[in-house]
């Protein structure tokens, strides 16, 4: 049985790779959560993908260009990503890492801002509280885990839940495999059961932290290690969004409600390299790209609509167009930011003056004008 077999068995699934509505056994507890969903939030969900994934694939365009320092790309993880943002009700807050764009265009970040961190322009982006509480990308791995969890536990100790979905907040983090070996996230795991704080923690499982499988980082499903620590664990086919958003849309309420911490671990893959500073080749074969390739989460969805009567080609094309548009104005508007103020790196070091900060500035403009610009 080959890895992504091993996945789609144990994982809840909705929609099956080659596009069928047929919910598997581990779906049946979360189909009430599908009846909340329309015929035009399924269309929104197959559009979201859509766009961001160009808008990805342009900025990795644009770093190849020179006008970015770095590209995280998210190809192949739309559905995990938009589904669990679509569930997410507007009192919520969310963690995210570093390539959760469909989430930030979803809770109404402008994704020229995340370009403007990857440009070097700013240390953070944008205000949380401004843009759906969608606080900044975080770097750090594994470092955003302890962040939600130390948030959660506030909103915990502020008071018990009313039992309103509709006022109750909830807090939801995103992650990679990778971090999962980073002690800050078993930390998280603790004080998040400890406290029964209200958050879902929500793990990416992409196959690849960097160049490191799964296997070697985890002789255990990592929803098991999860479930080992007192979470609610699930686990879920990661391409398939209706089950993304059903799942989580669970989670979340359960989370609302009182009954502590959830773990859901969507099973995905980064199509693409790590970042644009990683080569993939060097360490992942074209063999399992290709079985991956065929289960792309947004061609799923695709033949899932058109079976379903819910989409035309009228309906497709104008999806491509808008996520051309997107595409477009996003490179306008990023050659147009002009480069970075080198003075940046130094502004929020120290509070205060600091002696050695004024050196490297005073060795920087020396530097910067034996060019003679």
């Amino acid at each position: 049985m080959s890895a992504a077999e091993d996945d789609e068995r144990a994982s809840v699934q909705v929609v099956t790779p080659d596009g069928r509505f047929e919910p598997n056994a581990a779906a049946e507890e979360y189909l009430p959560y599908l009846e909340r969903v329309t015929d035009d939030d399924q269309r929104r969900f197959y559009r979201d993908m859509a766009v961001v994934r160009r808008f990805d694939a342009e900025a990795g365009h644009l770093q190849r260009q020179g006008q970015l320092a770095l590209w995280a790309g998210s190809h192949g993880q739309e559905a995990a990503q938009v589904g669990s943002g679509r569930a997410l009700r507007a009192q919520d807050t969310i963690f995210p890492a570093y390539r959760e764009h469909a989430v930030a265009k979803i809770r109404g970040v402008d994704l020229l801002d995340v370009l403007r961190l990857m440009r070097g322009l700013t240390n953070g982006g944008w205000v949380p509280e401004e843009v759906g509480n969608f606080h900044l990308y975080t770097l750090v791995i594994g470092a955003q885990t302890l962040h939600a969890t130390g948030y959660a536990m506030g909103v915990a100790l502020d008071g018990a839940p009313t039992g309103d979905p509709e006022r109750d907040e909830a807090v939801l983090v995103y992650f990679g495999d990778g971090a999962t070996s980073e002690g800050e996230t078993s930390e998280a795991f603790i004080w998040a059961t400890s406290f029964a704080t209200p958050q879902v923690f929500f793990l990416q499982n992409n196959h690849w932290a960097i160049s490191v499988p799964v296997s070697r980082q985890s002789r255990t499903p990592l929803v098991d290690r999860a479930a080992g620590f007192g979470l609610r664990a699930t686990r879920i086919d990661g391409n398939d969004v209706l089950a993304s958003y059903a799942v989580t849309a669970k989670q979340l309420d359960d989370a609302r409600a009182g009954r502590g911490p959830g773990f859901i671990e969507a099973m995905t893959y980064r199509m693409g390299a790590h970042t644009t500073a990683d080569d993939p080749t060097r360490y992942r074969g074209s063999s399992e790209l290709e079985e991956w390739r065929a289960r792309d989460p947004i061609a799923r969805f695709r033949t899932h609509l058109e079976a379903q009567s819910l989409a035309d080609d009228g309906f497709f094309a104008d999806v491509d167009q808008e996520a051309a548009d997107f595409a477009a104005d996003i490179r306008r508007r990023v050659v147009e930011l002009g480069p970075p103020d080198p003075a940046l790196i130094f502004d929020t070091v120290y509070t205060d003056e600091h002696p050695l900060m004024s050196a490297q500035q005073d060795w920087l403009r020396a530097y910067e004008a034996g060019f003679g610009a």
